[in-house]
């Protein structure tokens, strides 16, 4: 039986492009299991001068086409929606939040409960927060809680000044720092693959482990963001966050519970023990490049600089491999390869655990690597590659694999990322966000190496459609080691 939850979300950006493809649809999701009922509202701020009926107009079309969705459903959820014009550098225009959503709260018996979601341009974070304290809008009652996207920061110093900002108006138990993998199904999953099953459990770890790979994949190129990806690049953009919360997930200690306390515990201990790179060895051990102009399945996909917004010089990357290790007693030594890029060969997110080969006493050569690999999208499941017995007299070798796939109607009827954070943020359930600790161990870690790519101005490229440079292969190769997914069928479109 799914408990109400009473609160009044007030949303920063209400008119953008994250709240009509993500957010509102997240909360639709949360009101039809009951989640959010009779006792909730929002308010949409931004620039624009809407009214409420056109506002929710924009909410009913935005969910509209949701699984299950009806129009009376999707008109009943957005009776709950106001909006309200908002300068979020004018201190006169929180007087006039504040005021709406007291009103709403003694309207829905809300009982004091805040949810402010920043769901707009970073440089706006620290103002808002500001504001939030100065024009008292912080409920004496119920709870206050903040959700606030990425990026959070463009490097340490600047992380650590918003952070600064926000946390004079707000306590750390009081930030939901989202990062959407983290309410990813496969993602989540991970840690009861782990410490759910005594034969996974047994073998994860330095003794047995060869080598892990997180592949981020993006089929598209820049697109529309050219303005934000180019002060920000793959590393900032995917590396920093993403790809950094799911190698904690794979190389964590068991915690205690699985309560917030304890899973970031553990997390940090990760962050911790992250072996941090001089410049020479940040160099050697991480590559970037951008994507070239070239003719996929007969049409021609332009190269990076040639897109709208984007500088004929830029040095931006687009694609970036590296290799991590972790000095933890458990994984010291285990090289963690990641890469994540634009217009590669096609989309998937996707973790391989690499294990050691047996020794070849019995088969020769012919016994290769177990590779467990946890397909985290589009896809999401899990294979595992195993030796077997080819058919016949001889002791010949064969792979053979075993597959699990969630079934495809069950996962669009499952929550979806955001529909799970927001439920969490609203909970009080900090377990699938991000603390500032971490965030901090993460930026210094790629400061460092932005810095070292900083010192040439060489950028290599790699066609559109393939799965990125030569020097992404060579990187393996130095350790005896190749990535695992190799896609050779371009998919232009994610």
């Amino acid at each position: 039986m799914v408990e109400e939850k009473a609160a009044v979300i007030i949303l920063f950006g209400g008119s953008g492009d994250l709240a009509r493809r993500k957010l509102y649809p997240a909360m639709f999701g949360l009101f039809q299991r009951g989640f959010l009922k009779d006792r909730f509202a929002v308010i949409g701020t931004a620039r624009r001068p809407w009214s409420d009926d056109y506002y929710r107009d924009i909410v009913t079309n935005a969910v509209k086409d949701q699984p299950g969705a009806t129009v009376e459903a999707a008109e009943a959820f957005a009776a709950h929606f106001y909006y309200q014009s908002h300068d979020v550098t004018d201190a006169a225009h929180y007087i006039t939040l504040k005021e709406l959503a007291a009103k709403l709260d003694d309207q829905y018996h809300v009982g004091g409960n805040r949810l402010y979601y920043m769901a707009m341009a970073p440089n706006f974070f620290a103002t808002i927060a500001e504001h939030l304290k100065s024009e008292s809008l912080l409920t004496a009652e119920g709870f206050n809680r903040l959700v606030i996207e990425k990026p959070f920061g463009h490097d340490y110093q600047s992380a650590k000044a918003l952070n600064e900002s926000i946390t004079a108006t707000f306590d750390e138990k009081q930030i939901y720092r989202i990062d959407h993998y983290l309410g990813k199904e496969m993602a989540q999953a991970i840690l009861a693959l782990r410490f759910a099953n005594p034969l996974i459990g047994a073998a994860w770890n330095k003794d047995h482990i060869q080598n892990m790979q997180i592949t981020l994949a993006e089929a598209v190129g820049v697109e529309e963001r050219a303005g934000y990806y180019e002060g920000s690049g793959a590393m900032r953009d995917m590396v920093q966050n993403h790809v950094m919360q799911l190698l904690a997930y794979l190389t964590m200690a068991r915690p205690q519970s699985l309560t917030p306390e304890a899973v970031h515990a553990v997390k940090g201990d990760v962050f911790d023990h992250l072996q941090p790179y001089t410049q020479e060895e940040a160099l050697a051990n991480f590559v970037r490049a951008q994507y070239a102009p070239a003719v996929v399945d007969n049409l021609t996909v332009s190269g990076y600089r040639d897109e709208a917004g984007v500088a004929k010089d830029s040095l931006t990357e687009t694609f970036v491999a590296g290799k991590i290790t972790v000095d933890t007693p458990e994984f010291a030594g285990v090289p963690i390869y990641v890469r994540t890029g634009k217009r590669l060969t096609r989309k998937s997110t996707q973790i391989s655990i690499v294990f050691k080969p047996v020794a070849h006493d019995l088969f020769g050569a012919q016994a290769k690597s177990n590779v467990l690999t946890i397909y985290v999208e589009p896809g999401e499941g899990f294979s595992l590659t195993l030796n077997g017995k080819a058919l016949g007299q001889s002791n010949d070798l064969t792979s053979e694999e075993l597959r699990f796939r969630h079934d495809e109607r069950a996962t669009k009827a499952a929550p979806e990322a955001y529909e799970r954070l927001i439920q969490d943020a609203l909970e009080g359930n900090q377990t699938n966000f991000t603390r500032w600790t971490e965030l901090a161990q993460t930026w210094q870690f790629v400061d460092a190496i932005i810095a070292a790519w900083h010192t040439t101005t060489a950028m290599p490229t790699y066609p559109a459609g393939t799965m990125g440079p030569k020097a992404a292969s060579e990187l393996l190769a130095r350790d005896g080691n190749h990535w695992v997914w190799q896609p050779t069928h371009v998919q232009l479109a994610d």
